[in-house]
């Protein structure tokens, strides 16, 4: 979820900027933007919000969707046995730093 009062803000508009050029060197369309919010990407979706009728996303939340696609999968869209591994790890060191 996006937060106003701590993430950067941007247009689908100035995002598009941000992402790097593709093949034949042009960005992403602003409508690829729009499909990964609504539909996603192999099964991830860009987090989005609407502000003045715009809609925006945050640079963080870019960060979160490709960090996202880039966790290694087994090709069922599900996290791999050494990633989910990994998780466990991390989120069980968490729950013993709060003592639970």
């Amino acid at each position: 979820m996006i937060d106003l009062s701590s993430e950067q803000i941007l247009t689908f508009s100035d995002a598009r900027k941000l992402l790097p050029k593709r093949r034949g060197g042009k960005r992403p369309d602003i409508s690829t933007l729009y499909r990964w919010c609504q539909v996603g990407l192999r099964g991830v979706r860009l987090e989005f919000i609407k502000i003045g009728g715009q809609t925006c996303t945050s640079i963080e939340a870019l960060q979160r969707f490709f960090d996202a696609l880039s966790t290694p999968t087994n090709g069922k869209g599900h996290p791999t046995t050494r990633s989910r591994s990994k998780h466990n790890d991390h989120v069980e060191k968490e729950l013993v730093d709060e003592g639970i």
